[in-house]
């Protein structure tokens, strides 16, 4: 990147030199602003963090009570250094946020990861105009096109009530932050039936309720005997349980994989689950394009994902675009697909 750059990448991360801050560092650094509370994008070691404040108590839960966190409330503007910086919601998760910087009047915007639909989890997305908009590509193929998350609820709370006519558990795999208290909170709209927790779901939970998200009831597996009858209930846990010796306490089940690659339907097959269904909180390609469009950016600089398809579809639309390689993981091999 050129010399004008408010924003490069370093051996550490995306570095702004004008405030001396990286954002999502992925090595220790002084100061790290974190867009939101997945394993790749916030990590441990930082000497101080500054995140959206509604994602404190996750950024707690991930990384420790002992770290110097500082919360800022969306939109509200904070002088670091030479550079003027912003949090904005970014519709990915509970607390998560793009980051505005701003140098010398030019605005550069880092969004982190995000999604444009209805989550009544976590704030709506928020456009924020900018010079140069830094996105992520994670589903940056034309195919990746999400229904409507109620419908995709509709469809699971069927596969569940035809498993238990038939005395069978409804094993749902999701990932711990994000997509599971999306899942109980979509599926509250239409049942008040309790759901079986994993270990792995219950403290990001808890988070969520404790900030007054609307979910069903639910109730941790481990508190019941091992040969506890769960035949006729939802059971959520994270995809790391798949074939692991917790699924013994199911002896008679269904598995379901909630997630924007089960949009392929030879993912599914390939991971060996009997239904897959897609709900993503990562933006998917009509999304990508119209915000890109929205945001009034002279350049996008598109990192992990798809990101060779997506510049050159926008270079076709006349936008300088290029890819920034960075240490952000796809989604699917992390916790947010």
């Amino acid at each position: 990147m050129g010399r004008r750059d408010i924003i490069e990448v370093t051996g550490r991360g995306l570095y702004c030199p004008a405030g001396d801050f990286h954002i999502d560092p992925w090595r220790p650094v002084a100061r790290a602003l974190v867009t939101h509370g997945h394993a790749d994008h916030a990590r441990w070691g930082h000497d101080a963090y500054w995140c959206a404040e509604p994602g404190t108590k996750i950024l707690i839960q991930r990384l420790g009570a002992n770290i110097t966190l500082t919360p800022v409330a969306y939109n509200e503007p904070l002088q670091l250094g030479n550079a003027r910086v912003s949090f904005h919601p970014a519709g990915h998760v509970l607390g998560s946020a793009q980051i505005r910087v701003e140098v010398d009047g030019e605005v550069w915007v880092v969004s982190g990861d995000y999604k444009r639909q209805a989550d009544p989890t976590c704030r709506a997305f928020e456009v924020v105009p900018c010079d140069t908009f830094i996105t992520e590509a994670t589903f940056g193929l034309p195919v990746y096109r999400w229904a409507p998350a109620a419908d995709v609820a509709r469809d699971l709370l069927a596969w569940w009530t035809a498993n238990a006519a038939a005395g069978r558990t409804s094993v749902v795999f999701t990932y711990a932050l994000g997509k599971a208290q999306r899942l109980l909170a979509e599926l509250a709209h239409l049942t008040d039936a309790p759901a079986y927790l994993h270990g792995a779901h219950g403290p990001m939970t808890e988070i969520y309720r404790q900030a007054g998200i609307n979910m069903l009831p639910t109730e941790p597996v481990s508190a019941y005997a091992k040969h506890a009858d769960f035949s006729q209930s939802l059971v959520v846990g994270p995809p790391s349980a798949a074939g692991s010796r917790w699924m013994r306490r199911f002896k008679h089940h269904s598995t379901g994989f909630v997630s924007g690659w089960m949009r392929i339907r030879g993912n599914r097959r390939r991971r060996g689950y009997d239904r897959g269904f897609v709900m993503s909180d990562h933006v998917d390609w009509p999304g990508l394009i119209d915000t890109i469009k929205a945001t009034g950016a002279r350049r996008v600089l598109a990192t992990h994902g798809r990101t060779d398809v997506l510049v050159a579809y926008l270079k076709t639309l006349g936008i300088d675009a290029a890819p920034l390689e960075t240490q952000y993981a796809d989604a699917g091999e992390t916790d947010s697909g």
